[in-house]
């Protein structure tokens, strides 16, 4: 773990297990999915593993006796299960304070998600946090976790050095994507994949907790002097 204060021009968050609290919603949606087409459906953990992936490859990996023939209606499926339960899930506790307290310290703050565009802009119309970031990237207009590309577009665009870019994310595609760019990073363990599994990308910290992130991020972030 890194502990003096490093220099941070922005910060982008994954979204689904890292913001919100939706990870348990997304994998009972793979398995209602997978079951619908006729596959044998992934146990929680399968599915809970390729959280974060763009979605054609995750239900792929997802599913790997499903033939590729019925891969477009497996994601037809799959989003059909999601769009019937998205309203019911929640920032977790304490993020939108964090990302309130973030901003107001003068962070540039990213989303760099493997959801959808049109995914990502309902739920951040529906919990009225655009204003709250400067940028986001999804898996379907840019390449999806662990390509780097979303994070290379977004330091490109704010003029941003990869070291000073930290990703926050709760996968192994998060923390994989942040190495791939050459970038800091710090994992979650509250989201998709424990907290062991994450330490091999050698991030500057895991956090427990959104109250844990947010107190790592007090002490040893500082927002870079920007021209």
């Amino acid at each position: 773990m890194h502990t003096g204060p490093r220099p941070v021009d922005l910060i982008a968050f994954d979204w689904d297990g890292t913001l919100f609290d939706s990870t348990a919603l997304i994998a009972r949606c793979i398995q209602q999915a997978v079951r619908d087409v006729g596959g044998t459906p992934p146990d929680e953990q399968q599915a809970r593993w390729v959280i974060g992936m763009e979605l054609g490859s995750a239900l792929a990996r997802a599913a790997p006796d499903v033939p590729p023939s019925a891969y477009a209606e497996l994601a037809r499926r799959y989003r059909y299960h999601y769009v019937q339960q998205q309203d019911e899930i929640v920032l977790f506790d304490g993020a939108l304070e964090l990302l309130h307290a973030l901003k107001a310290r003068g962070f540039l703050l990213a989303v760099a998600t493997g959801k959808s565009r049109r995914g990502l802009d309902h739920v951040l119309a529906s919990h009225d946090l655009h204003g709250l970031f400067d940028d986001s990237r999804t898996a379907d207009e840019t390449a999806g976790k662990p390509n780097p590309l979303m994070l290379q577009e977004l330091m490109q665009v704010h003029d941003v050095a990869p070291t000073r870019l930290l990703m926050i994310g709760d996968t192994s595609h998060d923390l994989q994507m942040a190495r791939n760019a050459g970038c800091p990073s710090v994992g979650v363990a509250y989201g998709a994949h424990a907290g062991d599994g994450l330490q091999q990308f050698a991030p500057l910290a895991v956090a427990d907790s959104v109250a844990m992130l947010r107190q790592w991020l007090e002490q040893h972030a500082e927002p870079g002097r920007r021209p």
